[in-house]
């Protein structure tokens, strides 16, 4: 398939055993995990049946992308955890991830559930503005090496810090930002900007040194300013890098 033709894309519930198996290989296609990382169907098939949502994106009949999570408890608050999102590289000019996640939404709201949580790289930066800028999330916590200092996936190799970030599902931001995807600025001069560049990626092959400063800058701006009471708001970018609009 080329890049300018626009594929019949279906989402809907994973329900067959091949369509499970096809998460798994999923898995380790976009992540490059080993199968000791891998969910395993055994464990998808459980969570479905206690209340999990395990959506497809579908070419035909051919599995492209997935979103799976499950129900969670948060501060005393019934939450679905949004563990994977996942699309194959053929397909990620689609808006595929978007879709996913709005399908997701649906479902969750489909059970009375209000909140979506997961968490991210911060160092992301696509990530980054899919999240902050398109879907309103907020996070007002990060966590140090989530997933241990070392990553089994090639995407990571500066240490698994994440954000755990909030999708407060019918807020009025999260609404807003589903009809009009753009950072809100209001009143900067009361926000903290922190920098990260625009391609970890690129840069842990070219300047692991590099990359690790990188983290080892923005895990100390991040953990103090969430410490005194700052929430991550917002993202945009300029040229060579992305900035993150911390507020009260």
């Amino acid at each position: 398939m080329s890049a300018t033709e626009t594929p019949n894309i279906s989402i809907r519930e994973i329900k067959t055993f091949a369509e499970l198996r096809a998460v798994e290989e999923l898995q380790k296609e976009v992540w490059g995990v080993p199968d000791l990382d891998v969910v395993p169907s055994t464990h998808l098939i459980a969570v479905q049946a206690a209340g999990g949502v395990l959506l497809g994106a579908f070419d035909r009949e051919e599995m492209v992308g997935f979103v799976y999570g499950f129900v969670a408890q948060e501060d005393g608050e019934i939450a679905h955890h949004s563990h994977m999102l996942a699309v194959t590289r053929a397909y990620r000019n689609f808006n595929l991830g978007y879709k996913l996640k709005l399908a997701q939404r649906e479902a969750v709201l489909a059970q009375g559930i209000n909140l979506i949580t997961w968490t991210f790289d911060p160092l992301q930066s696509l990530n980054a503005y899919f999240n902050f800028t398109k879907l309103g999330v907020i996070s007002d916590r990060y966590v140090i090496n989530f997933y241990g200092e070392e990553a089994t996936s090639f995407l990571h190799q500066t240490g698994t810090d994440r954000f755990w970030v909030k999708w407060l599902l019918m807020s009025d931001r999260v609404v807003q930002r589903l009809n009009e995807p753009k950072p809100v600025l209001a009143h900067p001069s009361d926000k903290l900007l922190v920098e990260i560049p625009t391609d970890i990626n690129t840069l842990q092959q070219q300047n692991p040194e590099r990359a690790h400063q990188w983290r080892d800058d923005t895990r100390r701006q991040f953990t103090e300013a969430i410490a005194a009471g700052y929430t991550v708001l917002d993202f945009y970018r300029e040229r060579e890098s992305g900035f993150y609009i911390l507020g009260r």
